[in-house]
């Protein structure tokens, strides 16, 4: 630039001819832009000017030049382009490229030295100036805000806070190791044990129960805690009781335990009664079971004779006697409160639901089968009991048996003992095997429709059932005589 610059106006030394005023001032702007920098000061114009003069060999050339200068160049910062862009001077031959400058974190602001945005601090991205780190305004140590653990409510200004680890000595730790009441280990097994009767794994529950600090004695409220809480559940519950005893046999109990407790539940039967009706039958029956797990010997009940008083308390013995006196007593004893809904044959159930279907047709108590189906534990093999409750009532062909289905149904319904999709499940079995039932029951499309109307009307089961019962053919096959053919009219 330092060489161009010297053409003024006229005619040089040399006798070349210089460019105009005009000329010169676009090509200081355009300079300017294409180096991505402000013009040049005014300072070293005149000095570049003055330089390249005498280079030329003529000193007054220079002079005029800085004097021309003063007159028509006006200097101002130039801000950056956001293009690429080439231009070419063809008097100069002078090639300026731009540079994309669109993702720049120089300032953009007219009067700006380039520098980036609020010392590299600002914009997307960034993570602060440099050094802001270790500025001590810049460490958020939480001390003034109130809510904070470290917060000094007597010196709220202070930030000279210093952590610290105090060890605590094995004399102190044995101090801490309080061991808990009766009430509060109560408590803990009640949780325990109801949280075993969702998961059902005893090495869980184990693990759990050790984890209480508490002593020798105090062991037996576990058998005592574990009988009470099956009281109140059901025969399933009360069987996954009996497997714990058994299963924590040698670790968290021993038989001395097992014999405390039990004598304490049974000297407190009469309390018991109160909640639990049947709590002697219940407590002879885990009795009896843990006789047959080799928990307890067979010698304890014989301890009792002639030194109880209560009525219930003899009846419970009696209970355990006769159930250990019975022939394979301690074989039968591993079902003693009966099989699991789950682990039940499917068809010990179906023997199950037809007996009991059986029965109500003679006692039309429907409580009393209600209170037999819950008891079977499979709410969901309910669909079962209705299918087999519509196909006895084909099979029967009476409106008494058509009218106790029905309300059977009904009942069922009402107290969601058998659930809605169970219904319908079951009545969709029914419809399925429909041309199967009918061979033997040939009026069972007839009943069928009748008590579907009549479950319509109660409100058992919804329109969409109704609607997928299979019509009934209105043509029927003649005797062998007419050829096989179909007859038109129906009879």
């Amino acid at each position: 630039m330092t060489d161009v610059a010297v053409r003024m106006s006229g005619v040089g030394i040399n006798g070349t001819e210089l460019i105009g005023d005009k000329e010169f001032d676009e090509f200081l702007q355009l300079g300017a832009h294409a180096n991505g920098f402000p013009s040049e000061s005014k300072d070293d114009i005149e000095s570049h000017g003055t330089n390249g003069a005498i280079r030329n060999g003529g000193a007054a050339g220079g002079a005029s030049s800085a004097a021309g200068a003063n007159d028509r160049i006006k200097w101002k910062a130039k801000r950056p382009s956001k293009f690429v862009l080439s231009r070419t001077n063809s008097d100069s031959m002078v090639t300026a490229p731009l540079r994309a400058l669109k993702n720049s974190r120089k300032s953009r602001n007219r009067f700006g030295r380039g520098l980036p945005k609020k010392g590299g601090a600002g914009g997307k991205g960034t993570w602060g100036a440099l050094g802001s780190e270790v500025l001590e305004e810049d460490v958020d140590t939480g001390t003034e805000d109130p809510n904070d653990p470290n917060y000094d409510d007597l010196n709220p200004d202070s930030k000279d806070i210093k952590m610290k680890v105090t060890e605590v000595d094995a004399s102190a730790k044995l101090k801490a190791k309080i061991i808990p009441s009766d009430e509060e280990i109560c408590k803990w097994l009640h949780t325990c044990i109801l949280e075993y009767y969702d998961h059902g794994d005893t090495e869980e529950a184990y693990l759990a129960i050790e984890e209480l600090k508490w002593k020798d004695e105090q062991r037996l409220l576990l058998v005592i805690t574990a009988i009470e809480v099956a009281m109140d559940h059901k025969p399933s519950h009360r069987e996954m009781t009996s497997v714990l005893l058994a299963d924590l046999y040698h670790y968290s109990l021993r038989e001395e335990h097992y014999q405390a407790g039990y004598d304490k539940l049974i000297k407190n039967l009469d309390d018991l009664v109160i909640d639990t009706p049947a709590a002697p039958t219940i407590l002879g029956n885990f009795v009896a079971r843990s006789v047959a797990d080799d928990c307890i010997p067979p010698k304890f009940l014989s301890g009792y004779i002639g030194q109880l008083d209560s009525n219930n308390s003899a009846l419970c013995l009696r209970r355990a006697q006769s159930l250990l006196s019975m022939r394979h007593g301690l074989v039968r004893l591993d079902a003693v409160w009966g099989l699991g809904g789950a682990t039940r044959p499917v068809k010990h159930l179906i023997k199950k639901m037809n007996l009991l279907l059986h029965e109500y047709l003679s006692s039309a108590d429907e409580q009393e089968a209600q209170r037999c189906l819950i008891e079977l534990e499979v709410p969901h093999f309910h669909h079962e009991l209705v299918y087999e409750a519509v196909v006895l009532a084909m099979e029967k062909l009476d409106d008494r048996t058509l009218t106790l289905i029905a309300r059977l149904l009904a009942a069922l319904h009402a107290s969601v003992v058998v659930t809605p999709n169970q219904m319908k499940e079951g009545f969709f079995r029914v419809f399925e095997d429909l041309p199967q039932i009918t061979l033997d029951v040939p009026a069972a499309p007839i009943i069928l429709e009748k008590i579907v109307k009549r479950c319509l009307i109660e409100k058992i089961i919804p329109d969409d059932v109704a609607r997928k019962m299979p019509a009934r053919s209105r043509k029927r096959f003649v005797s062998e005589g007419d050829g096989g053919r179909i007859k038109d009219d129906y009879c």
